[in-house]
């Protein structure tokens, strides 16, 4: 191959639209316009039709399959590589029956921009809806919608201009902006090249013209370096950790942090198979590498540089696509596989189902084939993720259910913290010291076991106000009791944090530590924190248990719907989050994970403040026993 061509730039598009708005003979006619047909294809095709009696069709460039011909429709991508004077294309035709979805979302999910076909007789049909939706899904936003057989419709510029005006609000109220809304007749060749002499009307730019101002997507190469882990070879001394660049690139002498185990080494050689060894290597390439110290390093570990590593936590949002035949439930287990790693995930939280009709978010506690829904997955691991916003190779998974794969997803990580530094360890040379007073004695003493009282729920819920009339309750029955809140925490302890989710998971791993070394001391510790996610939650409760303190650790839910929240906010709070002056705002723009199985809840919704002081003294009263 000529040096010159080799070296010419490749951008994929994906072709998509209502079954027989002319797709595949549109892309006949591209190739064709372009000069980019095979020799003797254009023949074969001709040949073909006069055998079968039919008129010389454009379609059959695309349709690989017989079965295809015999339909009349597309089933499966096909992909068929074209040239301009600028640059090279591979075109992804996907179908268009709903039917085929899962491939639509195949083809859709590596393109870096889109061509959107709507039949200018039919006008806008369901499935161009559905099309446009899975493309804002996917993030493709360069988009060209072309307004086809405008023959059928003698050309009227009054018929484009309500189509473009319609899919135009529509695209809007999804986030997309069409680059470009062309009239084309594709079968007769009008503005696929050149501007249509039948269309004066129309002054924007030809197909052709439309795709070469396109700008393709950054080279995989030039994002953070992720090499999933695909196996561990053993060859004499050597340990060789074999797998394929997703993405960034890599050298020797590099170090690599390997998630979600934290453990860092340095590169020693690269290593490819029957080839020499080599210094660097980049996205796209498989190689072995072996570091210069012997670490346990797993299947599905993911090496990074230290500076750009994956997000590390447990729980993550996801937008997918459900392909399985039996509806996707609240609660249910599902294997996910994300690059090199299997792990099981449970369905914690139905955020949503897109309406299939209207396209608006819709509650449900299910989720049917070929339908599209938010939701929350949660696994028993940590999990190294990239948002698909972030990283388009990493950020993309499928679950699975016995085998068979049922959805396909892209990754949100918007509002959950990263829990990587909460969970390495950085100090050493640490001895543990022995006090001299027992907990046994601390209680004696004190007449009632050390624990903590850990209150959570929304801004608004009414913690800090109860926490604070417990407070003076048990101390007048003769408690030993301290509430730490957002107010003396922030002022000293947290002071250097701010209010991303990382600096708040950081401030509730700050305040379980300090609450575990009060209980220790004998005394009963109220928190008043919203503290959103269960897993820093978890993390307070570990510990505690992990202390001399007898009490235990009490989750206590101070439940209020969001609606009685925004009722009672004094600040406003809740206003500005809406109008969008506070961004990764608890309720509204960031999650809050209500407890699962709280040892205790208070319905601020139906109770007084009193009735719920009531009901937490007497909780206490029952479980801190009083020693004699």
């Amino acid at each position: 191959m000529d040096a010159s061509v080799s070296l010419r730039e490749l951008m994929r598009i994906v072709i998509v639209g209502h079954v027989d708005h002319g797709k595949s003979t549109l892309v006949g006619r591209l190739f064709h316009e372009t000069g980019s047909l095979p020799d003797g294809k254009f023949e074969a095709i001709k040949a073909m039709c006069e055998r079968r009696g039919m008129p010389f069709e454009w379609a059959f460039l695309m349709d690989a399959f017989q079965s295809e011909r015999d339909q009349g429709i597309t089933i499966d991508t096909a992909q068929i590589w074209f040239k301009t004077e600028k640059r090279d294309y591979t075109i992804i035709d996907a179908p268009g029956h709903r039917e085929f979805i899962k491939n639509m979302i195949t083809g859709a999910s590596s393109a870096e921009a889109a061509l959107m076909l709507i039949d200018a007789g039919q006008g806008i049909q369901q499935q161009s809806r559905l099309h446009a939706f899975l493309l804002s899904l996917l993030g493709v936003k360069q988009i060209a919608v072309l307004v086809n057989k405008m023959d059928l419709v003698d050309f009227a510029e009054g018929r484009f201009r309500e189509i473009e005006r319609t899919y135009t609000d529509y695209l809007g109220s999804l986030g997309i902006v069409p680059t470009y809304i062309i009239p084309v007749a594709a079968r007769d060749g009008d503005n696929i090249v050149n501007q249509s002499a039948r269309m004066p009307w129309y002054k924007g730019p030809s197909l052709v013209a439309a795709l070469d101002s396109f700008q393709p997507a950054a080279p995989l190469s030039e994002l953070p370096l992720r090499l999933p882990i695909q196996d561990i070879y053993k060859f004499d001394e050597r340990r060789i950790l074999a797998g394929r660049v997703a993405s960034g690139r890599l050298k020797v002498g590099d170090t690599l942090v390997f998630s979600p185990s934290n453990k860092t080494a340095r590169i020693a050689t690269i290593e490819s198979w029957s080839a020499p060894a080599r210094d660097r290597a980049e996205a796209g390439e498989s190689v072995g590498i072996t570091l210069d110290e012997q670490l346990f390093i797993e299947r599905g570990d993911i090496a990074s540089h230290v500076e750009t590593a994956p997000m590390e936590t447990n729980v993550f949002a996801a937008k997918l696509f459900w392909l399985g035949k039996t509806p996707l439930h609240l609660g249910q287990t599902y294997r996910l596989r994300l690059q090199t790693r299997e792990v099981n995930v449970i369905v914690e939280s139905i955020k949503c189902l897109y309406d299939p009709e209207s396209f608006s978010a819709v509650a449900s506690e299910s989720v049917g084939r070929n339908d599209i829904a938010e939701v929350v997955l949660r696994s028993p691991a940590l999990l190294a993720l990239d948002g698909a916003a972030d990283n388009p190779r990493t950020g993309r998974f499928v679950l699975s259910d016995g085998g068979n794969i049922v959805a396909g997803g892209i990754i949100s990580l918007e509002g959950y913290p990263d829990q990587r530094p909460m969970v390495t360890v950085r100090s050493g040379n640490i001895t543990a010291v022995a006090h001299g007073i027992t907990t046994a004695q601390r209680a004696r003493r004190n007449g009632h076991a050390g624990g903590v009282l850990w209150f959570t729920g929304l801004s608004g819920a009414g913690k800090s106000t109860i926490a604070m009339a417990v407070e003076q309750e048990l101390f007048r029955r003769g408690f030993h009791v301290f509430v730490l809140d957002g107010d003396n925490v922030r002022r000293g302890l947290s002071a250097n944090l701010g209010f991303a989710p990382e600096d708040r998971a950081e401030n509730i791993r700050r305040i379980g530590e300090v609450a575990a070394l009060f209980a220790e001391s004998g005394q009963i510790v109220i928190t008043a924190f919203i503290s959103p996610y269960r897993t820093d939650r978890q993390r307070a409760r570990l510990a505690l248990e992990g202390s001399d303190a007898t009490g235990g650790f009490h989750e206590i839910f101070i439940d209020a719907d969001i609606a009685t929240c925004e009722r009672r906010d004094p600040k406003g709070l809740y206003l500005k989050a809406r109008t969008g002056e506070i961004p990764d705002f608890t309720g509204v723009s960031a999650p809050y994970e209500a407890p699962l199985a709280p040892e205790l809840v208070i319905d601020t919704d139906a109770l007084s403040v009193g009735d719920a002081v009531a009901d937490v003294v007497a909780y206490v009263e029952a479980r801190f026993r009083r020693l004699e």
